[in-house]
């Protein structure tokens, strides 16, 4: 590359980065303006693992937070589930460097959900059940009033497939959910943000990733092969991830086939005008 390219490089590197950082922002911020996710007063508790997902949800609520209308804090978690070989350091080191209130709950979920789960199994299904309930239940001690998770729009679309293949469900992850007990507000404000920008962004950041050596140590899960589903429709058919996570947002119930829903079995045909005219002469 000769010095002129080069002199231009970081210049063209740092316009993409604000691009992508407004992008993912506008997104970030038009789904909690459309959820009603956070609201004045709120302390929110950003749960982190060290995966890029979690870095870019704390990353840009934390820049939000200096320019929203209303004034809001933030504490994130870490729930350190014993996995061997767990770098312990990272996230505090990380944290104190951006000046967030942080925790990091011990819990040896790790060792449980290897016992609880068959073999040839997901671990996910146990792992993320205790995951949960220690979550709100730190989120009740530290008085949080909303629990931010960093699923992104492919998370919610990826979900929406694997229940329908294999649950017979036609189900995904809302934008926010109270916890079955009602004590607890859940928000996933990353709704709207596309996995690609966030890998992206993770790299323009340099987060310090910690992989996940649970779910990550085993093979023939489901959810990459729905990923790859995914990437194939994004390289042949632009947009049509977008249209499905959209299509969760715009629902005709009538046009399914959930009797709890909609009244089917109710539903009759109106009376023809000959009939409704000959009733009227007979009152």
């Amino acid at each position: 590359m000769d010095r002129a390219a080069t002199s231009r490089a970081p210049h063209g590197q740092n316009r993409l980065q604000n691009q992508l950082h407004r992008k993912l922002r506008r997104q970030v911020g038009r789904a909690i303006a459309d959820y009603g996710m956070i609201e004045a007063g709120d302390k929110v508790m950003v749960c982190v693992s060290g995966g890029k997902d979690s870095y870019a949800l704390l990353d840009i609520l934390i820049n939000l937070q200096h320019a929203a209308p209303i004034e809001f804090s933030l504490v994130a978690v870490n729930l350190d589930q014993k996995q061997p070989g767990f770098p312990a350091g990272v996230l505090p080191d990380y944290m104190a460097a951006r000046g967030i209130e942080f925790h990091c709950v011990e819990k040896d979920t790790y060792r449980i959900v290897k016992e609880l789960t068959p073999a040839g199994k997901s671990f996910c299904a146990v792992c993320s059940r205790l995951r949960r309930g220690s979550l709100y239940g730190v989120a009740r001690e530290l008085g949080a009033t909303r629990i931010a998770l960093g699923h992104h729009l492919d998370d919610v679309v990826e979900t929406l497939f694997l229940n329908m293949f294999f649950g017979s469900r036609l189900k995904a992850m809302p934008p926010k959910l109270k916890s079955d007990d009602g004590r607890n507000v859940v928000i996933r404000p990353l709704y709207y943000c596309r996995e690609r920008d966030i890998e992206r962004w993770a790299e323009f950041r340099d987060f310090p990733i910690i992989p996940c050596n649970l779910c990550g140590s085993q093979d023939n899960l489901q959810r990459p092969l729905i990923k790859e589903m995914l990437r194939n429709w994004d390289e042949q058919n632009p947009g049509r991830v977008e249209n499905i996570a959209r299509s969760l947002r715009n629902v005709s119930p009538s046009q399914l086939g959930d009797p709890a829903l909609f009244d089917f079995a109710s539903l009759v045909a109106d009376a023809p005008p000959e009939l409704l005219a000959l009733h009227s002469v007979g009152d």
